[in-house]
Parts: structure tokens; C-alpha cells; sequence
């Protein structure tokens, strides 16, 4: 059972609720670029998930195999004991996603949003499979069943969902056992007194433990995003752009062992040699502006649209993922991730957005023949006629003269 597909309908409800406040307290903590581009991290991860996550599963299922130390019951203590251990391997999986170089490349697209809400919960990474399923490895060997570790690593997403928000306030005892929305904003702030701080996924109890909390203070409101913002809403380059960036250093640097070792030094370091011919700029955070651009009522009405048929379609892949080969996945994958690409292109007001536009949705019609071929859509004449009725409103939209595109109320 995908306990995140499920989820995804109340995902969207509570998101509806949350703008719904944001109207009543007259507040603003959204704006529909950064949460699509939120949201756009999250459906492709969520897709990239369908290609790497049994690398995950299964190198956890053959070090239980092989490795485990006991056969722990199928017994309510094992569950609960599970929920904890999974925590404590997270927290240490996220305070050094946050304190190595390749680690902090994977986990930054969660902290690229300049905004603080729900959608902020959904911006995951899709490169974490690479190296974080290691630090989980300890739970395999003390004998957690493969199906109870997948279960809780779901619960324990679950819970983060509910604390990227500004509109709780400090929630008084509950803040010394629990990670709140209170000490999860001061995660997710880049102001020096906050940066790399409050680590835990559920139990706050970690970094009161292990020196790493920090207190939401009153004198010091939170300033979010970090502090070498990405200034993109291209959910591919937003997953790249600091392996990119490592990716030159090395390059770059004179010394075969900097080249090396830039990628496992704490989040941050440089050569010495690289930075002083390349330094990276950072903004003042008394000037902080967040990145946007001017855009229409009607262009962001129709990228609001547009992505509404990805979120369906990646939903739709995802129920019956389970029935597919790789190369079909990877096909699916190309669909969504190419998609999210021209959606983004169009929020950065891109020159050459329209004439992608219009390529992508001359390409839903052969997308859709080889879904059908190969399985992901039911066969009929019902798909084509819905496909075909929603790429002509595309098209005419895009066609329709400038000055006179329809406008959001």
C-alpha cells in the first residue's frame, strides 16, 4: 500500500485550507510560482522515486538478509521501537545532508523555496537514493523487517507534512519532545542564528540531545531559502545546480586531491585556489529579495492548469507503477520530467517558452499512442478525445493575442 498516494487527495485539501487562513488572517505566505515550483520538485521526485527507490528497498532487504543480528516479532513494541529508531537514523541522515558537500547537493532542493507552507512539505529531493538509504542500514541490522521499515519511513514523512506552515504558533510542552512548525521554521531559515539547526524528522528530542537546537526567537524573524538562492523555478536544475557547482570546483581546482575531497568537506568549502578566482556571491541578508517574475494573470492561470494535469498523470502512474517494467517507468519518467521543464520555462517568462509549449502539447497526442501501447492507459477512443479537446484549449490559449489572454479573477 503507497501511503503517499493515498495522502496526496489531503495534501491538497489541507493546502486549500491553509490559503483559505492565509485569506482570513489577510497574510500572504504563498506565491503560485514558488508553490508550483514547490509542488514541481515533488511530482518529480515522486517519478524519480518509481526508477530509484528499489535501489533503496532492496539494499535494505539484503542487509536484513544477511546481516541482521535478531528476528524481531511482528509485535506492537517493534513498530513503535521501529518509528524511533527510524527518527534517530533520520536525524543523523539529515544533520550531515546539511554538513558534507554531496549530501547537502541532494538535500538543498527541500530548501530552496523562499516561501514557508505546505507546498514546502512536497519539495523532495529525487536524487536522495543515492547515498541516503545507508544511514538506515543499522535498522537491518538489528533485525526491523523490510515491510515495517518502509512502513515507518512513510509515517514519518507523513507527520513532516503538517509542520511547514507559519500560520501555528509555539505549541508550548509539545515543543520539548516534537518537532512544530515553530522549530521546523527556524530549520528552514538562512539567518546565521538558525542555519543547521533542529534536525529531527518527528522527535525533537535529538537535537536537544546531540547540541543542535535552536529556539524560534521573537527578536529574529525567519528569513527563508538559503543563502545561494537558485533563482529558477526549473525543478530539473533546481535538483543539479549544486552538483553543478561541485561539479566545476573540481574541475577547476589545480591540487587531484581538493578535486577529490571538495565533495565529502562540510557544505560550503572551496579551494583555496577556486574561490579566490571564482568567488560565489552571496546576497546581504538586510537586502534579501525573494527571486521573482512579473508575470500575467492568465500565464499563471495556465500553468496552474497545466500542472494540474501532471499532478493526475504522475497519480495515475503511480497506482499502477507496480505492474511495469524499468523501460516503461523511465519512458513515464521522460513524460513528467520534460513536462516540468516547459511548465517551469514558462513562470521564468522564458523567450522560447511559447514555442516549447507548443511542442509539448504536440507531443501529448504520440505520448499518448505509447502509453496505450504499452499498458499505462487503457485502450479506447475516450483518452484521445479528452487529450485532444485539452490540447486545442492549450493551443488556443497560447494563440490568443497577448493583450487580450484571459485573466484570473
Amino acid at each position: 500500500m503507497n501511503l503517499i498516494l493515498l495522502a496526496v487527495p489531503f495534501f491538497f485539501l489541507l493546502i486549500a485550507a491553509e490559503l483559505l487562513a492565509d485569506r482570513l488572517r489577510g497574510v500572504s505566505t504563498y506565491r503560485l510560482a514558488d508553490s508550483l515550483n514547490s509542488l514541481s520538485a515533488g511530482v518529480l521526485s515522486q517519478a524519480s522515486g518509481l526508477l530509484s527507490k528499489a535501489i533503496a528497498v532492496l539494499g535494505y532487504a539484503f542487509a536484513y538478509e544477511h546481516l541482521h543480528l535478531t528476528e524481531l516479532p511482528d509485535a506492537p513494541w517493534v513498530w513503535v521501537l521501529a518509528f524511533v529508531f527510524y527518527d534517530f537514523c533520520y536525524y543523523w541522515n539529515h544533520r550531515l545532508g546539511h554538513e558534507r558537500n554531496v549530501l547537502w547537493a541532494s538535500h538543498v532542493v527541500h530548501h530552496q523555496s523562499e516561501d514557508y507552507n505546505l507546498t514546502t512539505a512536497l519539495r523532495q529531493t529525487s536524487t536522495g537514493f543515492l547515498l541516503g538509504w545507508v544511514f538506515y542500514l543499522p535498522m537491518a541490522v538489528a533485525g526491523v523487517p523490510p515491510l515495517v521499515f518502509v512502513t515507518v519511513a512513510a509515517l514519518n514523512l507523513l507527520y513532516q507534512f503538517w509542520v511547514h506552515t507559519r500560520h501555528v504558533p509555539k505549541l508550548g510542552w509539545f515543543e520539548w519532545f516534537f518537532v512544530s512548525p515553530s522549530n521546523h521554521r527556524v530549520h528552514h531559515a538562512q539567518n546565521p542564528v538558525y542555519m543547521d539547526r533542529n534536525y529531527g524528522g518527528v522527535f525533537i528530542l535529538w537535537d536537544r540531545l546531540f547540541g543542535t537546537f535552536q529556539e524560534e526567537l521573537d527578536e529574529h524573524p525567519v528569513v527563508f531559502g538559503v543563502t545561494v538562492p537558485l533563482r529558477s523555478w526549473n525543478p530539473l536544475w533546481a535538483n543539479l545546480q549544486f552538483y553543478a557547482q561541485l561539479w566545476r570546483d573540481a574541475v577547476r581546482a589545480s591540487s587531484w586531491w581538493d578535486r577529490l575531497r571538495i565533495w565529502f568537506m562540510p557544505t560550503g568549502w572551496r579551494p583555496a585556489d577556486v574561490a579566490a578566482r571564482w568567488p560565489v556571491e552571496k546576497p546581504d541578508l538586510a537586502a534579501f529579495r525573494k527571486f521573482e517574475v512579473p508575470l500575467s494573470r492568465g500565464q499563471k492561470l495556465y500553468a496552474a492548469l497545466q500542472f494540474a494535469t501532471y499532478v493526475a498523470g504522475t497519480s495515475g502512474l503511480l497506482a499502477v507503477a507496480s505492474q511495469q517494467g524499468l523501460g516503461v517507468l523511465a519512458g513515464a519518467w521522460l513524460w513528467v520530467a520534460f513536462g516540468l521543464y516547459c511548465i517551469g520555462a514558462w513562470l521564468e517568462s522564458r523567450p522560447f517558452a511559447r514555442a516549447l509549449e507548443a511542442l509539448r502539447l504536440a507531443l501529448n497526442l504520440p505520448a499518448l499512442l505509447w502509453a496505450q501501447q504499452v499498458g499505462l492507459v487503457e485502450s479506447g477512443g475516450l483518452p484521445w478525445a479528452l487529450l485532444a479537446a485539452w490540447s486545442l484549449f492549450s493551443l488556443a490559449w497560447l494563440v490568443w493575442p497577448r493583450g487580450a489572454q484571459p485573466q484570473m479573477a
